[in-house]
């Protein structure tokens, strides 16, 4: 099995170090840095599958590093954060990152992300056989699991591999409504303890990219008081 690499962003060097030690120890390959500008080079210069960044920095702050990530990757993000309100999660969502982990945290509840995140990213990258098995064609979206391909409205689509799996689900299942809980369990695969924004912020952000009119969406549709869907 080929080597995964992680790149860490932190300035707190003991946490960079605590979360190297516990990568590591799982088989990955681990670049560190204790500032964006180090890690955006970083990124430039190796072949990185996913990123841990912290927010707060000094200089370039981890909002504004995802932001410029995501001008030309889709690799999976990992934001991590002293702050835990539902606000600052929503903003370290809606910059592009995949996860947000808050402060102090549990390193293997970290590692397990981790693990989640590289399953979506490296699934949807090792299929590139061509083929409509696994095409989806409803309301004005085409997607192609084997090749990740994404058209909305005839216009191609970039979308991280959170977001593919996220609308992918619902356009598999056209018709079906399913609540936050069931997004995060499916496409996340583990249990949503507790209320969050996660999935209410990709959501966003995929209708930003998809639909014509983000504030009128056409595709997928809110079910109030009981979660999403996409219309037969």
């Amino acid at each position: 099995m080929e080597e995964l690499s992680i790149l860490v962003v932190d300035d707190e060097v003991e946490i960079a170090n605590l979360v190297e030690i516990h990568l590591v120890s799982e088989g990955y390959k681990v670049f560190k840095a204790n500032n964006a500008a180090t890690g955006l080079n970083l990124l430039a210069k190796n072949d990185i599958q996913l990123a841990i960044i912290d927010i707060m920095m000094p200089g370039m702050d981890g909002i504004t590093m995802v932001k410029k990530i995501r001008e030309n990757s889709n690799i999976p993000i990992i934001m991590l954060s002293a702050k835990s309100s539902d606000l600052d999660k929503i903003v370290g969502l809606g910059s592009g990152a995949d996860d947000y982990v808050a402060k102090p945290f549990n390193p293997l509840e970290l590692t397990a992300r981790v693990k989640s995140a590289l399953r979506r990213y490296t699934q949807l990258n090792t299929k590139t056989e061509s083929g409509s098995a696994n095409e989806v064609r409803v309301q004005n979206l085409t997607m192609n699991r084997n090749t990740h391909a994404v058209v909305a409205y005839g216009k191609d689509i970039v979308l991280t591999p959170t977001e593919f799996d996220i609308i992918y689900m619902l356009a598999s299942n056209p018709g079906r409504v399913f609540s936050t809980e069931e997004i995060f369990e499916n496409v996340w695969g583990e249990k949503m303890f507790e209320s969050n924004n996660t999935v209410m912020v990709h959501i966003r952000r995929i209708r930003g990219k998809i639909e014509l009119d983000a504030k009128n969406p056409q595709i997928i549709k809110t079910v109030w008081g009981v979660g999403y869907k996409i219309e037969k």
